[in-house]
């Protein structure tokens, strides 16, 4: 199917403006409106500076011609840009001639796709699609920027339900590479097609969703602030040492406190707030007291100069992040590193490289190991049983994936670790201990780790620490949004690497750590905490079950 030659964004604000920025470049008549006179001449003026800069950087479409912008000037669009200078600049008039500015909405009545960008209050929207419904023609396709509201609960006041779709850009909309065409209840195959053939031509990697809170990208990232925040409020970590963690160890561009700063921390609760409210009360999606008790006292983020950081004039908000440490040699040659999971591999292999003597089980060759490294994914003894283990002349460092340290050598003298593969990529390690962490298990972790040319930092004990606990429980998000048939593996995986600049998609990472690691981590927090929100989905466990296991077996899940 052929994209919308005429496009209708309705809201000239930050999204709709960049909406029809997009419509423009890709070649389309667009009629713009606000029914606030200021808010539409800004909204304009944005969408012409937009269209510059795309001109600048090589982003407007071969389709944007003299040619076809004469022949939308017969169709009545007014003529922008009478001169000819250079052909950069012909291009970016070119594509700002095809932009209409309207004041009513009547004048939306030719649109074959009309993409509605206004306030995020389901009444205000049911007016609008009610009218809308009135104006334009029977195959005209109704489409919603909504985020947070539902697809279908929106399509309610429409006359043609079936015409209605979610399509949800990303910000800023003219950069983001992703859009997520989604379904509600009725709509109908064609409209979606529609909307998908229409992102296609504006240069989107399209994505289909299901309708349901958050759709893909929101949802399956549910767990990587909440879970942040509920860290901060147990004092396992504080909040810059949870971003830096996050920063170096897992590759996000950004730490969840920092982004929760960017989008706004009294944005971020309300939606919280419906995801719980949408969903009747599921417990992984409960809202934090700690984010009520900052907009209560009116530390919103960036937007107020104050939230989880201080973005006062003069006040960098976070210190740079160290560069990698220069490898340190090991002053004792061997070291003994057990287990099968794909860390333990990786870690045999940067031991290898650091000039470590490896083994995998035997103690007496070489002498005494300078650490002995238990690198086993799952616990196989449960906590309420676990014994210290036995006591001896060698330091032992402990996976913290089955179990925490507490509950993997309760009263022992072990230091607990914890990282993720691909372990190459990392520049920071996190360590942890108890009031019975022997000295010498606390210096050889950290020479141990300073040999592999990795950073160290102390955190609380839980099981997988800091980063493990929150990206198990985004791919345990995601695998729950694949079973429930709110998207495939690879459109989960591309919306949170294009939406959200994740370093993996959920299932691809999943795959690189190993499956039993991830259930480890799910399974040792359910027996911990004993809450619902710890459960791991069944999809996940018959995954991990599924012989042979590659990495395309993630497409096998149930839809």
């Amino acid at each position: 199917m052929p994209a919308a030659r005429v496009i209708g964004v309705l809201g000239a604000g930050t999204m709709g403006a960049g909406i029809a920025q997009l419509a423009c470049r890709s070649g389309a008549r667009t009629l713009l409106y606000d029914p606030e006179r200021a808010a539409l001449e800004r909204g304009v003026q944005r969408v012409r500076d937009g269209l510059v800069k795309d001109a600048a950087h090589g982003r407007l479409g071969k389709s944007i011609t003299t040619d076809a912008v004469h022949g939308h000037l017969q169709e009545g669009i007014p003529a922008e840009a009478a001169h000819a200078p250079s052909e950069e600049s012909v291009t970016a008039d070119a594509a700002a001639a095809l932009l209409e500015p309207v004041d009513e909405l009547a004048a939306l009545a030719p649109c074959e796709l009309v993409i509605e960008a206004a306030p995020e209050r389901l009444e205000l929207k049911h007016e609008l699609y009610a009218r809308l419904s009135e104006i334009v023609s029977a195959e005209c396709v109704l489409a919603s920027n909504t985020s947070s509201l539902l697809v279908t609960a929106i399509a309610a006041a429409a006359q043609r339900p079936e015409r209605v779709v979610g399509m949800h850009f990303f910000n800023p909309a003219p950069v983001m590479r992703l859009l997520e065409v989604v379904a509600g209840e009725q709509s109908g195959e064609p409209a979606l097609e529609l909307a998908r053939a229409t992102g296609n031509a504006m240069g989107k990697r399209v994505i289909r969703a299901a309708d349901g809170p958050g759709f893909i990208v929101n949802r399956c990232n549910r767990p990587f602030g909440l879970e942040a925040l509920r860290m901060l409020n147990e004092r396992l970590a504080d909040v810059s040492t949870i971003d830096r963690i996050c920063r170096m160890s897992g590759g996000f561009r950004m730490g969840p406190f920092e982004l929760m700063d960017l989008v706004g921390i009294d944005t971020g609760l309300e939606i919280s707030r419906s995801f719980y409210e949408q969903s009747f009360y599921e417990p992984r999606w409960r809202p934090s007291p700690i984010s009520a008790r900052y907009v209560s006292a009116g530390l919103h983020g960036r937007k107020t100069g104050h939230g989880y950081y201080d973005y006062s004039e003069g006040s960098p908000h976070r210190p740079e992040d160290p560069a990698p440490p220069t490898p340190q040699k090991p002053e004792q040659a061997l070291v003994v590193i057990s287990g099968q999971s794909v860390l333990a591999q990786e870690l045999r292999a940067a031991a290898a490289a650091a000039g470590y003597e490896v083994s995998n089980t035997d103690l007496t060759r070489g002498g005494l190991p300078a650490l002995i490294v238990e690198c086993e994914a799952a616990n196989p003894t449960r906590p309420s049983t676990a014994s210290p283990r036995p006591q001896s002349l060698v330091p032992r460092l402990l996976l913290c994936a089955g179990g925490s340290l507490a509950t993997l050598d309760p009263g022992g003298a072990s230091v607990g670790f914890h990282a993720l593969p691909p372990f190459a990529q990392s520049s920071l390690v996190e360590l942890t201990r108890s009031d019975s962490s022997s000295p010498a298990a606390i210096a050889r972790a950290e020479r141990f780790f300073a040999a592999l040319g990795k950073h160290t930092v102390w955190v609380g004990d839980a099981p997988g620490l800091v980063l493990g606990r929150i990206v198990c429980q985004v791919i345990n998000e995601s695998a729950f949004a694949l079973n429930e048939g709110v998207g495939d593996a690879a459109d989960i995986d591309t919306g949170m690497e294009l939406g959200l600049n994740y370093p993996h998609g959920p299932f691809a990472w999943a795959e690189a750590i190993g499956l039993d690691h991830v259930l480890a981590v799910l399974d040792a927090l359910n027996d911990e905490y004993r809450e619902e929100r710890y459960r791991a989905t069944p999809a996940l466990r018959r995954l991990a079950l599924a012989t042979p296991h590659t990495p395309s077996t993630v497409a096998v899940l149930p839809m």
